[in-house]
């Protein structure tokens, strides 16, 4: 099972589950779990092979790498602490995840927020993808985090977030980096049926207004989707919940509790 922490808050029984981006790792969210707990239970996860869950990496590696099976990781910590719903808060691939779960089981998915979403890859991130599919077994695996760090956040003011995945990235190990790129070939045809897919579920994308690679499609996706709303950060990148935390904070918990009126 994935490593995991649990805040409860006995004034509600309304929960949010944090779901990482590949690299990143469940303490990426250590500038909103202090106003979360406030309102919230809380529940903090490791996915397969990152953060504390790599000590689990015997048994992870003998199963097959899909978004299904790490989508059942997050279910199997949820069953066994018996939460029957929660809202979902990811960030980067962990909105694919996020997405993936609620098509899988949407009975327990009461909404979701979506930080730098990624629902469609463009032609630069295919090419990258392409590139690092190329060299993932005869480059070292950081050269290539850091260089797609570098492209999806470039600008000075996303240096923190830059900074901070690739410290959580240098915990895995070169073997896991390759599973989890692995994923990538079977990730268009998701984002494709995602995309068409109105799931009707509440759904807040935090986007910031430079995610360039991300922010368009977005967009596209929130006018065809009817139960989809957008909060553009200004000045931000692509990990809103570091860069702009109050922002995001603020935004967030204010959905959350408006769908609760």
């Amino acid at each position: 099972m994935l490593h995991y922490s649990v805040y409860p808050n006995k004034n509600t029984k309304e929960w949010v589950t944090f779901v990482h981006g590949a690299g990143g790792s469940s303490s990426i969210w250590y500038k909103q779990l202090r106003d979360f707990k406030k309102h919230f239970n809380i529940l903090l996860l490791d996915l397969r092979g990152h953060g504390n869950s790599k000590l689990n990496l015997k048994q992870a590696f003998n199963d097959k790498y899909t978004f299904d099976s790490i989508t059942d990781d997050i279910v199997e910590v949820i069953e066994h602490e018996k939460i029957e719903s929660s809202h979902f808060i990811g960030i980067s691939l962990g909105t694919i995840l996020i997405r993936n779960l609620a098509e899988k089981y949407p009975q327990k998915v009461d909404s979701m927020i979506m930080g730098g979403a990624v629902m469609k890859l463009n032609f630069r991130s295919q090419v990258l993808m392409r590139l690092g599919i190329i060299c993932k077994s005869i480059v070292p695996y950081l050269w290539l985090y850091k260089f797609f760090a570098f492209i999806i956040m470039p600008n000075r003011n996303h240096k923190e977030s830059r900074l901070l995945f690739v410290r959580e990235a240098k915990k895995l190990y070169q073997k896991e980096f390759i599973r989890w790129f692995r994923l990538t070939s079977e990730i268009n045809p998701l984002l494709r049926f995602f995309r068409s897919a109105d799931i009707k579920i509440p759904t807040l994308y935090v986007m910031g207004e430079e995610d360039y690679l991300f922010l368009p499609s977005i967009r596209k996706i929130v006018k065809a989707h009817t139960k989809s709303e957008l909060f553009v950060v200004e000045n931000c990148g692509h990990v809103v919940n570091v860069e702009k935390p109050e922002i995001f904070n603020t935004a967030t918990i204010d959905y959350l509790n408006g769908l609760a009126r």
